[in-house]
């Protein structure tokens, strides 16, 4: 018996409204965001490392605003569903994901989940390892970003695929 995969469809925006318009209530709040998120697009790391960051802050963070986003982002990108479904069990999944992307989550879920923890020595050899200094500063600047707009959309309640 096999299982087929539902027909891929565009998904409809939204009619349900977010507890506050922070772009809105603030547009300096908004485009601050907005010039973080510019410096990390330019930033040179490779889209495929980027999107498999931002959709794992986005589900620690339980975040469906930007789980939806980004996963379809690293679709679009070219993105395997397997790679992306287990992302949320990445540390049991062995040969999935290369040295350098286990790396880069790993150090996200440490930045990601700082509360309470200490970010260790050991952590920052093996990332530093697989990524150069600059590479080091613009990926916590990317997992900065993320867990900022977390926080907007967790905060204010914001609806997938909301486009107000």
């Amino acid at each position: 018996m096999s299982i087929e995969t539902p027909p891929q469809t565009t998904a409809p925006v939204t009619t349900a409204q977010p507890r506050l318009n922070y772009g809105k209530a603030s547009p300096a709040a908004l485009q601050a965001m907005f010039a973080l998120q510019l410096a990390v697009n330019k930033t040179g790391l490779e889209k495929p490392l980027m999107e498999l960051v931002k959709l794992r802050a986005s589900l620690l963070n339980g975040c469906a605003f930007c789980i939806d986003m980004h996963f379809r982002e690293a679709r679009k990108a070219g993105e395997s569903e397997e790679r992306l479904y287990l992302l949320s069990a990445w540390q049991e999944t062995h040969d999935l994901y290369t040295a350098r992307e286990k790396a880069a989550l790993r150090w996200t879920d440490a930045l990601t989940k700082l509360a309470g923890h200490h970010v260790s020595d050991e952590l920052f050899e093996e990332a530093s390892g697989h990524f150069t200094d600059e590479e080091m500063t613009n990926l916590t600047l990317a997992i900065v970003a993320i867990n900022g707009w977390n926080r907007f959309s967790v905060g204010f309640a914001m609806p997938i695929r909301y486009q107000g």
